[in-house]
């Protein structure tokens, strides 16, 4: 397209220069053959006074040879023989000055009475007649070289020569720099959509060029947002509902623990056990595919009561804490809390952060589950009595990035600190005043961060349920510092 451009603009100057070019080498060649000649015409008429008033030899030739041209050899003057005298003499033809046209040519000049030129030798000559006082006409021979009737002449050529050539060159070069603009902003649009085409989902298209490639380079980086957040969207919840499928997993596993000795119950554990590693294939593969994004999608007008579903979700894990003989205290749900987050992505977190706490503190362990409204945000902490995280920040890492802990995906972490982010709030990890875990939800009602100056709330309430009992742990129990999931 760029060469296609280039050719075109100098196929179109070239035409222009020739159009204007060659005519206008000829009317300069006109114009310097017509100076030469009016010159020629000026220099005859000053030796028509001398004719108009003698036709003696001696006269005319002092009168010659005192112009220019007749001083240069360049002036003759032709005299025809008068008329038979009354006494029957003749008389005698004058030729005054260096004679170049032919005798001919200046007898034709002398009866017809109109000038001409006529080439001669290294020049024209211009044959003027003119009257003498005796009737008769005599004609004027200029001789004009032919270097005066091209005077200037390749001179003003080699000008539009040289103005034509720049002419094409700069339309070459202006089409040239025109053609990178169009073209380049182009390749990098069809390079940035074969990459996006073979996966590379990254790539994004410079918004420059012209008005329509700015167009479609923005049109082509909107659709591929786009397409990065429906990818996102779909491994996340791929991810998100095969995580959720580890807390009737939990309780199968302790379940299945409780069923005693023999072939069926070994069965029944090596099964439950099999599930829990392909849940967690399922999970780890879609975390390592997942482009990253912004949060959580709660869409708009997306919100749930977070007592109602905290309420309900203890429900559920309380039978089973009661089977495994865990303390459990709830406190701050006995009004209605609206936060800006979908029912299920609450119950997902909840979900995450109470399993871990079945998963990988030992039974008999209490926990507890506070809601605090304080204006502005809405504060959940899920507190235990356990052995605690030795590292809070890689565990927060581990939930990012890199799980590597054995039973641990690394993903209920991120689910809750998505949540968490999704309404400008953040996760954060600490000492209980249980003695374990306390993971510290700070949920932002407006989408602001709320205020950091309120941490000290966690432990306080936290103090209301005292030192819970410590049942020594059973071998069926899990690992306990094997880290959250």
């Amino acid at each position: 397209m760029r060469w296609a451009l280039v050719k075109v603009c100098l196929a179109v100057t070239a035409m222009v220069v020739i159009a204007f070019a060659v005519p206008l080498g000829l009317v300069i060649r006109e114009m310097a053959s017509d100076r030469a000649f009016s010159d020629a015409e000026r220099q005859a008429a000053m030796i028509a006074p001398a004719l108009s008033i003698t036709t003696d030899r001696e006269e005319l030739t002092r009168a010659v040879l005192s112009t220019e041209p007749g001083d240069r050899g360049r002036l003759a003057v032709h005299v025809p023989a008068p008329e038979k005298a009354a006494d029957g003499t003749e008389g005698e033809a004058l030729d005054i000055g260096t004679r170049r046209a032919s005798p001919k040519d200046v007898a034709t000049v002398g009866k017809a009475g109109r000038a001409s030129i006529t080439e001669v030798t290294d020049g024209f000559a211009l044959l003027q007649p003119t009257a003498l006082s005796t009737g008769d006409i005599a004609v004027v021979e200029v001789f004009v070289p032919e270097g005066e009737v091209s005077n200037g002449v390749a001179t003003a050529w080699l000008i539009l020569a040289g103005v034509g050539v720049a002419l094409i060159v700069g339309s070459v070069a202006v089409a040239d720099r025109l053609g990178v603009r169009m073209v380049q902003p182009a390749q990098r649009l069809a390079g940035a959509a074969h990459d996006l085409g073979e996966g590379r989902l990254g790539t994004r298209v410079p918004e420059e060029g012209p008005t329509e490639l700015r167009s479609a380079a923005v049109a082509f980086n909107s659709m591929a947002d786009q397409v990065v957040q429906l990818l996102a969207n779909e491994r996340e919840l791929a991810a998100d509902l095969s995580h959720r499928l580890r807390t009737p997993l939990t309780v199968l596993r302790l379940n299945a623990a409780s069923l005693g000795e023999g072939p069926a119950a070994d069965q029944t554990r090596a099964a439950v056990e099999q599930l829990e590693h392909e849940v967690d294939t399922i999970i780890r593969t879609a975390r390592e595919q997942r482009p990253q994004t912004q949060g959580v999608q709660t869409g708009v007008g997306a919100g749930c009561d977070a007592s109602e579903v905290i309420r309900e979700r203890m429900g559920f894990w309380s039978a089973l804490a009661e089977d495994e003989g865990r303390e459990v205290r709830l406190a701050g749900v006995d009004r209605t809390v609206r936060i800006p987050v979908a029912r299920p992505e609450l119950a997902a977190a909840l979900d995450a952060l109470l399993g871990n706490v079945f998963r990988h503190t030992p039974e008999g362990t209490a926990f507890a589950v506070d809601v605090h409204h304080s204006g502005d945000a809405v504060i959940v902490l899920v507190s235990d009595a356990g052995p605690g995280i030795t590292d809070p920040e890689a565990a927060l890492a581990r939930g990012t990035t890199n799980p590597g802990t054995v039973g641990s995906t690394g993903l209920g972490l991120d689910i809750v600190r998505r949540v968490a982010e999704s309404t400008g709030g953040d996760l954060r990890i600490g000492r209980s005043v249980l003695g374990g875990t306390e993971v510290r939800i700070w949920i932002g009602l407006h989408g602001t961060s709320p205020d950091r100056g309120r941490r000290g709330h966690g432990r306080r309430v936290a103090r209301r349920f005292g030192r819970p009992r410590r049942k020594e742990p059973r071998t069926t129990a899990g690992p306990a510092t094997s880290g959250p999931s």
